[in-house]
């Protein structure tokens, strides 16, 4: 099992080996929630690397990550556990065939770990190998208040009840970081139980170190112009402004048409890379990619 690390410069690194930038700020609340056994709230706007933070730690600390992705509707027993209905009937017709269908023997039987289907957050109480796995909530505001008030109670003891087999508690509590985009506020009672932080857009030095991370085949010049852009893009009035994901998207992308640098015509035949509605691709496209470009290499001219 790796050691976590003993320091917020150890955290830094930890992450930065495994390919995720940040701040001092959001390594500091990193270390705490590790070193406290606290779980992590992250919110902020989509595509700024709260899913990615919890890919990390998991690659760092050599952890299973269990990622229970969180929709609307999603309920406590479908983020524990189900039955295995198919393999119960083909159990009890077994029986029924060979004339051993005891009732209470074969009920007993039919609801034992045999049939159990793990979901996330059993999976994530269970005793690992490799040490505590960590557990990816992800889009915990995508759920409804009922689940919020059962995960309030799963995380306060890390123990979930199947009544057919009692109370299962973890031996050691997972690592869990939650995440939420803030399509709507999550309750204060569960935010209390977590060590808190916004994710918001980085600074054009850590998105270029970022891009160059995670696209190195990107020229430099061209690193720099796309940066640069997408800076100036989340100043303009769009529906979404996009997050560091589309950057390297991007990146990617004009990597893969084999550009050195950024061009008006270029920017408009790749702009669904880095925009996802179409009313903010006309917006941008044609006159307004020329403006922005001019603003982004004037930007460019001004660093020291």
């Amino acid at each position: 099992m790796r050691k976590l690390p003993n320091s917020i410069d150890a955290t830094l690194e930890y992450l930065s080996a495994n390919d995720y930038i940040c701040g001092r700020d959001l390594g500091t609340v990193a270390y705490l929630s590790l070193t406290l056994g606290k779980p992590l709230f992250l919110e902020g706007e989509a595509g700024v690397g709260k899913t990615e933070i919890a890919k990390a730690i998991s690659k760092a600390l050599g952890r299973r990550l269990i990622r229970l992705q969180c929709y609307e509707g999603l309920d406590a027993a479908s983020a524990i556990y189900e039955w295995n209905f198919a393999a119960q009937m083909i159990a009890i017709r077994t029986a029924e065939a060979s004339g051993s269908a005891d009732r209470s023997v074969l009920q007993k039987e039919l609801f034992s770990e045999e049939f159990l289907i793990r979901r996330p957050l059993l999976e994530a109480m269970e005793p690992h190998e490799e040490g505590p796995p960590v557990l990816l909530i992800d889009e915990i505001d995508r759920t409804d208040e009922p689940f919020e008030a059962f995960l309030l109670e799963a995380l306060s003891d890390f123990q979930v009840t199947i009544p057919e087999l009692g109370a299962i508690k973890a031996q050691e509590p997972p690592i869990v970081i939650l995440t939420s985009n803030r399509t709507r506020e999550v309750h204060d009672a569960l935010k209390r139980r977590c060590l808190y932080h916004w994710v918001d857009y980085p600074t054009y030095d850590r998105e270029l170190e970022i891009l160059m991370k995670k696209v190195p085949e990107c020229a430099a010049v061209l690193s720099s112009e796309v940066v640069a852009f997408v800076q100036r893009l989340r100043g303009e009035d769009l529906f979404k402004n996009p997050g560091v994901a589309e950057t390297v998207d991007w990146a990617r992308c004009l990597v893969a048409l084999d550009a050195v640098s950024l061009s008006p015509e270029m920017i408009s035949d790749t702009l669904g890379a880095v925009l996802k509605y179409q009313d903010d691709i006309s917006k941008i496209a044609g006159s307004e990619a020329s403006r922005i470009l001019d603003d982004a290499r004037a930007d460019l001219a001004k660093a020291p």
